[in-house]
Protein backbone atom coordinates (compact mmCIF):
# COMPACT_ATOMS: atom_id res chain seq x y z
CA UNK A 1 0.00 0.00 0.00
CA UNK A 2 1.84 3.19 -1.14
CA UNK A 3 -0.76 5.29 -2.42
CA UNK A 4 -0.71 8.26 0.53
CA UNK A 5 -4.06 8.67 0.30
CA UNK A 6 -5.23 4.55 0.82
CA UNK A 7 -2.45 4.67 3.88
CA UNK A 8 -4.88 7.76 5.09
CA UNK A 9 -8.13 5.44 4.23
CA UNK A 10 -6.45 2.56 6.40
CA UNK A 11 -5.55 4.63 8.91
CA UNK A 12 -8.86 6.31 9.40
CA UNK A 13 -10.48 2.79 9.61
CA UNK A 14 -8.35 1.29 12.28
CA UNK A 15 -8.92 4.58 14.46
CA UNK A 16 -12.71 4.61 13.77
CA UNK A 17 -12.74 0.87 14.89
CA UNK A 18 -10.65 1.51 18.19
CA UNK A 19 -13.20 2.49 20.63
CA UNK A 20 -15.08 -0.82 20.29
CA UNK A 21 -12.07 -3.03 20.75
CA UNK A 22 -11.03 -0.92 23.27
CA UNK A 23 -14.13 -1.63 24.99
CA UNK A 24 -13.94 -5.42 24.13
CA UNK A 25 -10.84 -5.90 25.78
CA UNK A 26 -11.52 -3.89 28.36
CA UNK A 27 -12.17 -7.28 30.87
CA UNK A 28 -8.94 -8.61 29.35
CA UNK A 29 -9.48 -11.36 26.32
CA UNK A 30 -10.10 -14.17 29.11
CA UNK A 31 -13.27 -14.07 28.28
CA UNK A 32 -13.24 -15.49 25.17
CA UNK A 33 -12.24 -19.02 26.21
CA UNK A 34 -14.87 -21.46 27.18
CA UNK A 35 -14.19 -24.50 30.03
CA UNK A 36 -10.86 -26.51 29.67
CA UNK A 37 -11.78 -30.14 28.74
CA UNK A 38 -10.85 -32.92 30.67
CA UNK A 39 -11.85 -35.35 27.97
CA UNK A 40 -10.84 -35.54 24.18
CA UNK A 41 -13.57 -34.36 22.48
CA UNK A 42 -12.95 -36.79 19.69
CA UNK A 43 -12.75 -40.30 21.29
CA UNK A 44 -13.22 -39.50 25.38
CA UNK A 45 -10.20 -40.36 26.44
CA UNK A 46 -9.03 -38.65 29.61
CA UNK A 47 -5.29 -38.96 28.88
CA UNK A 48 -4.53 -35.59 27.39
CA UNK A 49 -1.15 -33.19 27.66
CA UNK A 50 0.29 -29.96 26.35
CA UNK A 51 0.69 -30.08 22.55
CA UNK A 52 1.58 -26.48 22.05
CA UNK A 53 0.92 -23.00 24.06
CA UNK A 54 1.30 -20.05 21.55
CA UNK A 55 -0.33 -16.77 20.87
CA UNK A 56 -2.14 -15.04 17.82
CA UNK A 57 0.28 -15.06 15.22
CA UNK A 58 -1.30 -13.59 12.18
CA UNK A 59 -3.42 -10.28 13.85
CA UNK A 60 -1.77 -10.48 17.27
CA UNK A 61 -4.79 -10.10 18.77
CA UNK A 62 -4.05 -10.06 22.38
CA UNK A 63 -4.60 -13.87 24.11
CA UNK A 64 -2.62 -17.12 25.09
CA UNK A 65 -3.70 -20.26 23.71
CA UNK A 66 -3.14 -24.18 24.49
CA UNK A 67 -3.68 -27.27 21.92
CA UNK A 68 -3.94 -30.33 23.69
CA UNK A 69 -3.44 -34.08 22.30
CA UNK A 70 -4.88 -37.34 22.91
CA UNK A 71 -3.17 -39.69 24.15
CA UNK A 72 -5.15 -42.59 22.69
CA UNK A 73 -6.08 -41.55 19.31
CA UNK A 74 -3.69 -38.54 18.34
CA UNK A 75 -6.58 -36.28 18.12
CA UNK A 76 -5.18 -32.16 18.77
CA UNK A 77 -7.75 -30.19 19.81
CA UNK A 78 -7.99 -25.97 21.17
CA UNK A 79 -8.33 -26.49 25.00
CA UNK A 80 -10.23 -24.34 26.38
CA UNK A 81 -12.14 -24.00 22.93
CA UNK A 82 -13.41 -20.43 21.82
CA UNK A 83 -16.20 -19.13 22.94
CA UNK A 84 -18.80 -17.55 20.67
CA UNK A 85 -17.88 -14.31 21.53
CA UNK A 86 -14.25 -15.24 20.73
CA UNK A 87 -15.16 -17.02 17.46
CA UNK A 88 -16.54 -13.60 16.43
CA UNK A 89 -13.70 -11.52 18.16
CA UNK A 90 -10.84 -13.38 16.29
CA UNK A 91 -12.55 -13.75 13.09
CA UNK A 92 -13.88 -9.71 12.80
CA UNK A 93 -11.69 -8.25 10.22
CA UNK A 94 -9.24 -11.33 9.44
CA UNK A 95 -11.30 -12.62 6.11
CA UNK A 96 -13.78 -9.23 6.07
CA UNK A 97 -13.30 -6.17 7.02
CA UNK A 98 -9.98 -4.80 7.40
CA UNK A 99 -8.55 -8.15 6.56
CA UNK A 100 -11.04 -8.73 3.26
CA UNK A 101 -8.48 -6.87 0.26
CA UNK A 102 -5.73 -8.76 1.90
CA UNK A 103 -7.32 -12.28 2.12
CA UNK A 104 -9.28 -11.59 -1.33
CA UNK A 105 -6.00 -11.32 -3.03
CA UNK A 106 -4.69 -14.32 -1.13
CA UNK A 107 -7.22 -17.06 -2.03
CA UNK A 108 -7.90 -15.12 -5.59
CA UNK A 109 -4.48 -15.63 -6.78
CA UNK A 110 -4.55 -19.69 -5.99
CA UNK A 111 -6.80 -20.60 -9.60
CA UNK A 112 -3.81 -23.25 -9.99
CA UNK A 113 -4.36 -24.92 -6.94
CA UNK A 114 -7.79 -24.82 -6.85
CA UNK A 115 -8.01 -26.49 -9.96
CA UNK A 116 -6.07 -29.31 -8.87
CA UNK A 117 -9.00 -29.31 -6.11
CA UNK A 118 -11.82 -29.94 -8.55
CA UNK A 119 -9.48 -32.75 -10.79
CA UNK A 120 -9.14 -34.93 -7.44
CA UNK A 121 -12.81 -35.90 -8.06
CA UNK A 122 -12.72 -36.67 -12.09
CA UNK A 123 -10.92 -40.43 -11.51
CA UNK A 124 -14.22 -40.78 -9.37
CA UNK A 125 -17.17 -39.15 -10.89
CA UNK A 126 -16.08 -37.17 -14.43
CA UNK A 127 -19.74 -34.75 -14.90
CA UNK A 128 -21.14 -34.50 -11.74
CA UNK A 129 -24.20 -31.99 -12.23
CA UNK A 130 -24.38 -30.69 -8.63
CA UNK A 131 -21.44 -29.63 -5.76
CA UNK A 132 -21.45 -27.61 -2.88
CA UNK A 133 -18.75 -26.25 -1.69
CA UNK A 134 -18.84 -25.86 2.44
CA UNK A 135 -16.89 -23.15 3.68
CA UNK A 136 -16.78 -21.55 0.34
CA UNK A 137 -15.68 -17.82 1.57
CA UNK A 138 -15.88 -15.61 -1.30
CA UNK A 139 -16.37 -18.64 -3.76
CA UNK A 140 -12.83 -18.25 -5.43
CA UNK A 141 -12.26 -21.96 -5.95
CA UNK A 142 -15.85 -22.70 -7.39
CA UNK A 143 -14.79 -20.04 -10.05
CA UNK A 144 -11.80 -21.53 -10.66
CA UNK A 145 -13.34 -25.57 -10.56
CA UNK A 146 -15.62 -24.62 -13.47
CA UNK A 147 -12.83 -24.79 -15.65
CA UNK A 148 -12.19 -28.03 -15.49
CA UNK A 149 -16.08 -29.13 -14.94
CA UNK A 150 -17.98 -26.59 -16.99
CA UNK A 151 -20.96 -28.94 -16.81
CA UNK A 152 -21.29 -28.40 -13.34
CA UNK A 153 -23.67 -26.51 -10.93
CA UNK A 154 -21.65 -25.45 -7.98
CA UNK A 155 -23.36 -23.70 -4.69
CA UNK A 156 -21.28 -22.30 -2.07
CA UNK A 157 -21.89 -22.46 2.12
CA UNK A 158 -20.45 -20.12 4.44
CA UNK A 159 -21.61 -18.33 7.71
CA UNK A 160 -19.90 -15.19 6.62
CA UNK A 161 -21.57 -12.64 4.04
CA UNK A 162 -18.79 -13.12 1.62
CA UNK A 163 -21.03 -15.99 0.47
CA UNK A 164 -23.24 -13.62 -0.85
CA UNK A 165 -20.93 -11.76 -2.52
CA UNK A 166 -19.49 -15.07 -4.18
CA UNK A 167 -23.06 -15.13 -5.87
CA UNK A 168 -23.55 -11.50 -6.78
CA UNK A 169 -19.98 -12.04 -8.50
CA UNK A 170 -21.39 -15.19 -10.56
CA UNK A 171 -18.12 -16.99 -9.25
CA UNK A 172 -21.42 -20.19 -7.55
CA UNK A 173 -24.91 -20.52 -8.60
CA UNK A 174 -26.63 -20.46 -5.55
CA UNK A 175 -25.27 -19.34 -1.85
CA UNK A 176 -26.40 -20.98 1.69
CA UNK A 177 -25.18 -18.70 4.45
CA UNK A 178 -25.36 -19.99 7.53
CA UNK A 179 -24.02 -23.20 9.80
CA UNK A 180 -24.03 -26.65 7.77
CA UNK A 181 -25.72 -28.31 11.10
CA UNK A 182 -28.26 -26.42 10.96
CA UNK A 183 -28.72 -26.06 6.84
CA UNK A 184 -28.06 -29.43 6.12
CA UNK A 185 -32.38 -30.88 6.66
CA UNK A 186 -33.18 -28.10 3.39
CA UNK A 187 -30.24 -29.94 1.49
CA UNK A 188 -30.66 -33.59 1.31
CA UNK A 189 -29.43 -35.72 -0.84
CA UNK A 190 -29.21 -32.43 -3.13
CA UNK A 191 -25.52 -32.95 -3.93
CA UNK A 192 -23.41 -34.99 -6.02
CA UNK A 193 -20.06 -33.84 -4.40
CA UNK A 194 -19.89 -32.08 -0.98
CA UNK A 195 -16.29 -30.43 -0.67
CA UNK A 196 -15.32 -28.98 2.46
CA UNK A 197 -11.30 -27.87 1.96
CA UNK A 198 -9.58 -26.60 5.05
CA UNK A 199 -13.33 -26.52 6.56
CA UNK A 200 -13.12 -28.63 9.32
CA UNK A 201 -10.31 -27.43 11.17
CA UNK A 202 -12.67 -24.56 11.66
CA UNK A 203 -15.45 -26.12 13.01
CA UNK A 204 -16.68 -26.10 16.81
CA UNK A 205 -17.49 -29.52 15.95
CA UNK A 206 -16.59 -31.84 13.14
CA UNK A 207 -18.58 -34.91 13.61
CA UNK A 208 -21.85 -32.69 13.22
CA UNK A 209 -20.26 -31.18 10.17
CA UNK A 210 -19.91 -34.61 8.78
CA UNK A 211 -23.02 -35.86 9.60
CA UNK A 212 -24.31 -32.86 8.11
CA UNK A 213 -22.05 -33.93 5.02
CA UNK A 214 -23.59 -37.49 4.79
CA UNK A 215 -27.13 -36.16 4.61
CA UNK A 216 -26.12 -33.56 2.05
CA UNK A 217 -24.49 -35.94 -0.42
CA UNK A 218 -26.78 -38.35 -2.28
CA UNK A 219 -26.05 -42.25 -2.13
CA UNK A 220 -23.37 -42.92 -4.62
CA UNK A 221 -21.95 -39.32 -4.33
CA UNK A 222 -18.76 -38.06 -2.88
CA UNK A 223 -17.34 -36.18 0.02
CA UNK A 224 -13.97 -34.64 -0.87
CA UNK A 225 -11.85 -33.35 2.48
CA UNK A 226 -8.84 -31.22 2.83
CA UNK A 227 -7.38 -30.30 6.36
CA UNK A 228 -3.88 -29.86 7.56
CA UNK A 229 -2.17 -32.63 8.54
CA UNK A 230 -1.07 -32.79 12.43
CA UNK A 231 1.30 -35.52 11.85
CA UNK A 232 3.55 -33.48 9.32
CA UNK A 233 6.58 -33.52 10.60
CA UNK A 234 6.67 -29.72 10.02
CA UNK A 235 4.09 -29.47 12.92
CA UNK A 236 7.30 -30.59 14.75
CA UNK A 237 9.85 -29.11 13.51
CA UNK A 238 8.73 -25.53 13.41
CA UNK A 239 6.95 -25.92 16.62
CA UNK A 240 4.51 -22.71 16.59
CA UNK A 241 5.37 -21.51 13.16
CA UNK A 242 3.85 -23.62 11.58
CA UNK A 243 1.46 -21.90 9.49
CA UNK A 244 -1.37 -24.82 9.85
CA UNK A 245 -1.27 -24.38 13.58
CA UNK A 246 -3.57 -20.85 12.69
CA UNK A 247 -3.97 -20.08 16.49
CA UNK A 248 -6.74 -19.21 17.75
CA UNK A 249 -8.74 -20.01 14.43
CA UNK A 250 -8.13 -23.42 14.01
CA UNK A 251 -10.00 -25.82 16.65
CA UNK A 252 -9.52 -28.76 15.67
CA UNK A 253 -6.40 -31.23 14.10
CA UNK A 254 -7.67 -34.59 12.78
CA UNK A 255 -5.46 -37.04 12.11
CA UNK A 256 -5.92 -38.99 8.93
CA UNK A 257 -6.66 -42.74 10.14
CA UNK A 258 -9.62 -41.00 13.09
CA UNK A 259 -11.51 -39.58 10.13
CA UNK A 260 -10.93 -42.54 7.65
CA UNK A 261 -12.74 -44.53 10.71
CA UNK A 262 -15.17 -41.88 11.01
CA UNK A 263 -15.78 -41.82 7.57
CA UNK A 264 -16.50 -45.63 7.74
CA UNK A 265 -18.81 -45.46 10.30
CA UNK A 266 -21.52 -42.83 8.43
CA UNK A 267 -21.61 -44.86 5.92
CA UNK A 268 -18.75 -43.94 3.31
CA UNK A 269 -16.33 -45.77 1.51
CA UNK A 270 -12.78 -43.99 1.10
CA UNK A 271 -11.43 -44.18 -2.00
CA UNK A 272 -8.15 -42.36 -1.72
CA UNK A 273 -5.90 -40.87 0.10
CA UNK A 274 -3.95 -38.28 -1.45
CA UNK A 275 -0.37 -36.44 0.84
CA UNK A 276 1.58 -34.87 -1.59
CA UNK A 277 -1.05 -33.31 -4.13
CA UNK A 278 -2.72 -31.43 -1.51
CA UNK A 279 0.72 -30.00 0.07
CA UNK A 280 1.11 -26.44 -0.22
CA UNK A 281 4.77 -25.37 -0.12
CA UNK A 282 5.06 -22.60 2.19
CA UNK A 283 6.11 -23.78 5.40
CA UNK A 284 9.19 -22.27 5.68
CA UNK A 285 8.65 -18.83 3.86
CA UNK A 286 5.62 -18.66 6.35
CA UNK A 287 7.63 -19.75 9.28
CA UNK A 288 10.57 -17.46 8.37
CA UNK A 289 7.92 -14.48 7.88
CA UNK A 290 5.91 -15.01 11.36
CA UNK A 291 8.94 -15.42 13.12
CA UNK A 292 10.09 -11.59 11.32
CA UNK A 293 6.72 -10.74 12.19
CA UNK A 294 6.34 -11.34 15.55
CA UNK A 295 10.27 -9.82 16.38
CA UNK A 296 9.24 -6.50 14.65
CA UNK A 297 7.09 -3.76 15.97
CA UNK A 298 3.57 -4.08 15.49
CA UNK A 299 2.19 -2.55 12.77
CA UNK A 300 -1.04 -0.09 13.42
CA UNK A 301 -4.20 -1.74 14.36
CA UNK A 302 -7.22 -1.01 16.01
CA UNK A 303 -6.98 -3.75 19.24
CA UNK A 304 -3.81 -2.08 19.58
CA UNK A 305 -4.08 0.96 22.61
CA UNK A 306 -2.38 3.37 19.96
CA UNK A 307 -0.55 3.52 16.50
CA UNK A 308 2.78 2.82 16.48
CA UNK A 309 4.97 6.38 16.29
CA UNK A 310 7.42 7.18 13.76
CA UNK A 311 10.56 5.28 15.10
CA UNK A 312 8.88 2.10 15.76
CA UNK A 313 7.15 1.72 12.40
CA UNK A 314 10.85 2.57 10.86
CA UNK A 315 11.71 -0.05 12.95
CA UNK A 316 9.56 -2.73 11.53
CA UNK A 317 10.21 -2.07 8.05
CA UNK A 318 13.92 -1.96 8.32
CA UNK A 319 13.96 -5.27 10.28
CA UNK A 320 11.85 -6.64 7.55
CA UNK A 321 13.82 -5.28 5.07
CA UNK A 322 16.85 -7.15 7.10
CA UNK A 323 14.52 -10.47 6.41
CA UNK A 324 14.47 -10.38 2.66
CA UNK A 325 17.14 -12.96 2.30
CA UNK A 326 16.06 -15.34 4.28
CA UNK A 327 12.49 -15.25 2.75
CA UNK A 328 13.90 -15.83 -1.00
CA UNK A 329 15.92 -18.34 0.81
CA UNK A 330 12.95 -20.05 2.34
CA UNK A 331 11.16 -19.89 -1.03
CA UNK A 332 13.51 -21.80 -3.06
CA UNK A 333 13.99 -24.51 0.00
CA UNK A 334 10.21 -24.77 -0.19
CA UNK A 335 9.15 -24.84 -4.03
CA UNK A 336 12.35 -26.77 -5.51
CA UNK A 337 13.80 -28.49 -2.67
CA UNK A 338 11.28 -29.94 -0.58
CA UNK A 339 7.76 -30.16 -2.26
CA UNK A 340 9.07 -33.14 -4.74
CA UNK A 341 10.20 -34.88 -1.52
CA UNK A 342 7.52 -33.73 1.05
CA UNK A 343 5.51 -37.32 0.92
CA UNK A 344 8.47 -39.05 1.16
CA UNK A 345 10.44 -36.81 4.04
CA UNK A 346 6.36 -36.97 5.94
CA UNK A 347 6.58 -33.19 5.41
CA UNK A 348 2.80 -32.68 3.51
CA UNK A 349 1.41 -30.44 5.63
CA UNK A 350 -2.40 -31.28 4.33
CA UNK A 351 -3.89 -34.62 3.51
CA UNK A 352 -7.26 -35.11 1.12
CA UNK A 353 -9.48 -37.88 1.04
CA UNK A 354 -12.39 -38.58 -1.15
CA UNK A 355 -14.62 -40.68 -0.08
CA UNK A 356 -18.55 -41.70 -1.39
CA UNK A 357 -21.91 -42.74 0.13
CA UNK A 358 -23.23 -45.84 -0.06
Amino acid sequence: MSDPSEKRAKAERVAALRPAYRADLATGPARFLGARRTTCPWCGSGRLSDRLRTTDLLQHKPGRFTLDRCADCGHIFQNPQLTEAGLEFYYRDFYDGLGEQRMSGTFGGRGAMYEGRARAMLPYDPAPKTWLDVGTGHGHFCASARTVLPGTSFDGLDFTDGVELAAREGRIDQAHRGAFPDLAPELTARYDVVSMFHYLEHSTDPDRELRAAHEAVRPGGHLLIEVPDPDSRYARLLGRWWLPWLQPQHLHFIPVGNLRRRLTELGFTVLAEQHAEPHDPVDLLAAVWLALDHAAPREDAPWLPEPPGPLRRALRGALLLAGVPALLTATLLDRLAIRPLAQRLHLANAYRLVARRE
